[in-house]
């Protein structure tokens, strides 16, 4: 995000906060690891972390020498996207500049990192009702006064925070969503999982609002969802039903979860794309957590992977020419080029051109804006727009499982980790995966969202298939020695069990809830 110039200077660090047993937040310096390693050891515990207690922390902040220093000046951040008009092109761009723009996200594997974000249901505690913008407002006003964020403005209105590498964001019916940092192990990602949560339970409490960890709104209509004010999701309202029938439905009442990982080459990419999307449907049904729509069950396990069946499919899916012998970087340039556009952002403001093409853009032909020509920033903005199973970026978005509670904000890093980052378990994978056709892929993302790992395959079940799956990123993640196995024991009892967490809140609203769903805010709260 592009700062607004600052009066005085600022001490925030490449950093990561967590909390002390003591009950204190630390923000630990990630620059040097071991000495980061070493507070971690002194400071976290994540099975005594004690998210009961709404009461106000002190914040320490560290420098480069640990020396205790207090930020004078909080930073207001421009709307995103980031960097707008502030590149003017003089020069079209080239097919050739989009390809060298996704290739320079090669890294070597020392500088791989860990990206997970997610996405969750704020709502009264009296009623159940969702947040309304003014609450939000205010919930990120006191998350950013407390704790120290930069404030993320659209106009006049606050969208989102940013501290570091971290942003909070609000999806377009008043999800809350964490980006978080790039991170080295899991171990920091959960601490920073961890951390959000409290710092977002510490404001909320006092304002009886709770939040739910859940793959789609359980009780609420579209009519009682309230718009968030950005202008992107206006046209993005606008353009949707044009498209399919469950736009909206994605837009405001959808939560998921998803891992952001690196590649170290072309070929890297390739394998871990193919590996991504063979295995998407088995993480969709892993962590299906989706079974209710306004107070009753609607069929399906998880209704947030069912919704992206029919919201725009020119944008959306399983993407099989991944698995052409030609797939690479220049192949997903003339895929993402084909993807109508939403919008291009200018002056701080967005601009319609919903369904119009990038290409003739690049051509300096868009309607909306002729003779203009896009920057790199415009075909970044641009791929922020296109949502299939997985998206290739400069890393790759593994995008197939619902949100849910905080042990799974965990796991599912876990298992995408555990099979992508480790050489011998993503082989394994590839081979497991080779002679699966183009249908059966398709197959099975139509089928899991109603049956889970219930799904038939080949001879068998799909929880077979995943029971292998679990194992293989289980002994990848044993494999990176940084003892991170633990974390995927939520998808371990999934499919020993082949239960998943949607038939087990299935079971309960059938069995002691007395088939009303409003005992799932309890359930899943955070």
């Amino acid at each position: 995000m592009a700062l607004i110039p600052q009066t005085v200077p600022s001490y925030r660090i490449n950093s990561e906060m967590v909390q002390c047993k003591t009950g204190h937040n630390v923000v630990i310096n990630m620059a040097n690891n071991k000495e980061a390693s070493k507070w971690k050891e002194i400071c976290f515990g994540l099975s005594s972390l004690p998210w009961n207690s709404a009461k106000t922390r002190q914040s320490m902040y560290l420098d480069n020498v640990g020396v205790k220093c207090k930020r004078g000046h909080q930073t207001i951040v421009a709307a995103s996207p980031p960097t707008e008009d502030a590149v003017i092109a003089t020069e079209p761009l080239t097919k050739e500049d989009l390809v060298r723009y996704l290739a320079s996200g090669c890294k070597t594997k020392e500088k791989w990192r860990i990206g997970t974000e997610h996405e969750k249901f704020g709502f009264e505690c009296g009623t159940l009702r969702p947040m309304k913008y003014e609450q939000i407002a205010e919930l990120l006003n006191g998350i950013a006064e407390r704790f120290d964020w930069d404030k993320i403005m659209e106009g006049d209105y606050i969208i989102g925070l940013k501290q570091g590498k971290q942003s909070i964001s609000l999806e377009p019916g008043g999800q809350f969503e964490l980006s978080g940092a790039p991170l080295e192990t899991l171990h920091q990602t959960c601490a920073e999982v961890n951390s959000h949560l409290y710092q977002v339970k510490a404001v909320a409490e006092e304002m009886g609002i709770g939040y739910l960890g859940i793959g789609f709104q359980p009780k609420w209509g579209l009519k009682d969802i309230p718009i968030m004010p950005k202008g992107r999701y206006e046209i993005m309202r606008n353009y949707m039903p044009k498209v399919g029938s469950l736009g909206l439905d994605m837009m405001f009442r959808t939560c998921t979860v998803q891992v952001n990982l690196d590649f170290s080459s072309e070929a890297d990419m390739i394998r871990k794309f193919r590996a991504g999307l063979a295995l998407q449907p088995i993480a969709t049904a892993l962590f299906a957590n989706s079974p209710f729509t306004e107070g009753k069950p609607n069929g399906y396990l998880s209704m947030r992977s069912q919704i992206w069946t029919d919201t725009d499919n020119n944008r959306a899916g399983m993407l099989p020419f991944v698995f052409d012998d030609s797939f690479g970087f220049e192949q997903y340039v003339d895929y993402a080029l084909d993807v109508p556009m939403y919008f291009v952002y200018r002056k701080k403001k967005y601009i319609d051109c919903a369904g119009m093409s990038f290409r003739d853009f690049m051509a300096g032909k868009l309607p909306c804006i002729p003779g203009e020509l896009p920057t790199l920033n415009d075909w970044e903005n641009h791929l922020t727009t296109i949502f299939p199973e997985v998206r290739l970026k400069r890393y790759l978005e593994m995008r197939g499982a619902d949100g849910g509670p905080w042990r799974r904000l965990c796991a599912l890093p876990a298992f995408w980790v555990g099979i992508l980052y480790d050489e011998i378990a993503l082989q394994k994978v590839i081979d497991i995966t080779a002679d699966w056709t183009s249908e059966e892929r398709q197959m099975l993302r139509d089928k899991v969202p109603k049956t889970g790992l219930k799904t038939p395959f080949r001879d068998g079940l799909l929880r077979h298939v995943a029971e292998d799956v679990v194992k293989l990123a289980k002994d990848g993640l044993e494999r990176r020695g940084f003892k991170e196995s633990g974390f995927l024991n939520e998808v371990s009892e999934v499919v020993r069990t082949g239960t998943t967490p949607a038939e087990k809140l299935l079971e309960m609203y059938y069995g002691k809830w007395g088939q009303c769903v409003d005992p799932v805010f309890e359930e899943l709260l955070y």
